[in-house]
């Protein structure tokens, strides 16, 4: 019989309407890439004198670029991170500019954006946001943002994170409490489907955040699902025998069906995984940057990095410019400060941020994202826009 388990039911009335929203598209689904998708739909939104005025500010000098932030005196972000208001207390003590920032949750930042976009009262000048599809799909298509690579990083930043411009990525890792042993529990996804793991697997709702749901969506691709297949046949001796479309959808489908326990919090997820004393060990997928509570909150997290197929997943925040930005240069200046070591570090002080910036090291202990990337799932704003509503439609069999 299948599990149904309660979620904030208003997180759950946004996310279907996303779900609709992209099932409405029209966008013929996309073949799985790791590659971002392109923006001439947005740059074409813009019109002859927004683009004549972009030009002319990407062919200033970085001194010049100063001058014009300066003599605009402010800017005003939108984001997804609550790291942003230490970031503009450093660019403000940097440059002399006023921020005015409002950190938002994803589902808020996207719906704030395309609200002030359709109807020409956008107060933004730049955003940090996450999910990728809803992004590609709500915000950048219809040219409600764009895409601004600073000239001084054209040769810095990896052409895979110049357009849309990645400011970093996150990872979400299976972890396990490691009190009693440093040895993963599990080599395998499908693990988490036998029943001694019943119960004792945490993940953060997937209709509480866009990337979550993402990720659900990624693993339902040919490329994805096929190696989740393999990964059955590895762990059971057989070939994998359907009940829904594809492997992915069926990975989904037992984990649920064994008592998947969702969180509303990858901080409550964390705490519950790795505090010390529990009679059984239990797995969490949740952001790797929570380890960094073991030792201020006495807890005993470690990261599994060798399961087949995967190890978790990644995804980027972008850092984008809003079309009727009222202070671009300050924003572009802003953009560029966040790429570098100095702007980065309110992010850069813990393990799981990876900027996309390749000369910033990361933390001891921590690994570059050119390791992470190898064993984890990535998203595509492209499938993901295109196909998230069927697989939100298939997770309201297990959710309400």
């Amino acid at each position: 019989m299948k599990k149904k388990m309660k979620v904030f039911s208003m997180m759950l009335v946004v996310s279907l309407a996303a779900g609709a929203l992209f099932g409405c598209s029209g966008n013929a689904p996309a073949e799985s890439t790791t590659t971002a998708p392109t923006t001439e739909a947005a740059q074409e939104s813009l019109t002859p004198e927004e683009t004549s005025q972009a030009s002319v500010a990407d062919e200033m000098t970085h001194d010049e670029l100063v001058a014009a932030a300066q003599a605009e005196g402010k800017v005003v972000v939108y984001a997804t991170t609550s790291r942003i208001s230490k970031a503009a207390e450093l660019f403000t003590e940097k440059y002399g500019i006023q921020v005015e920032t409002s950190n938002l949750k994803d589902y808020e930042l996207i719906e704030k954006v395309s609200t002030e976009g359709r109807t020409g009262t956008m107060a933004a000048d730049f955003v940090i946001c996450q999910d990728a599809g809803r992004t590609f799909g709500e915000l950048m298509t219809p040219g409600y943002l764009y895409s601004y690579l600073p000239p001084t990083m054209a040769d810095v930043i990896p052409a895979q994170y110049q357009d849309p411009l990645v400011f970093c990525n996150i990872n979400k890792v299976f972890i396990f409490n490691n009190e009693k042993s440093d040895e993963a529990p599990i080599t395998n996804i499908w693990a988490l489907t036998d029943p001694e793991w019943a119960g004792r697997f945490q993940f953060k709702s997937p209709f509480g955040e866009g990337v979550n749901s993402n990720f659900c969506t990624m693993i339902t691709n040919d490329e994805w699902a096929g190696k989740i297949a393999d990964a059955y046949q590895s762990y059971y001796g057989k070939d994998i025998e359907l009940t829904t479309e594809n492997a992915g959808y069926e990975w989904l489908k037992a984990i649920f069906e064994n008592d998947l326990v969702l969180g509303t919090s990858d901080t409550t997820i964390g705490e519950n995984i790795g505090i010390k004393g529990q009679s059984e060990q239990n797995i969490g997928l949740f952001v790797y940057s929570k380890t960094r509570y073991d030792a201020e909150k006495d807890l005993a997290l470690k990261a599994i990095m060798d399961v087949e197929p995967f190890s978790g997943f990644y995804y980027p925040l972008y850092t984008l410019m809003c079309k009727d930005a009222k202070n671009p240069n300050a924003a572009k200046l802003f953009i560029e400060f966040l790429l570098t070591e100095e702007g980065f570090s309110p992010w850069g002080s813990d393990n799981g941020t990876y900027s996309s910036n390749p000369s910033i090291a990361v933390n001891e202990g921590d690994f570059p994202i050119e390791v992470w990337e190898k064993i984890l799932v990535p998203e595509d704003p492209e499938w993901c826009f295109s196909n998230r509503a069927d697989v939100e439609e298939f997770l309201n069999n297990y959710i309400y």
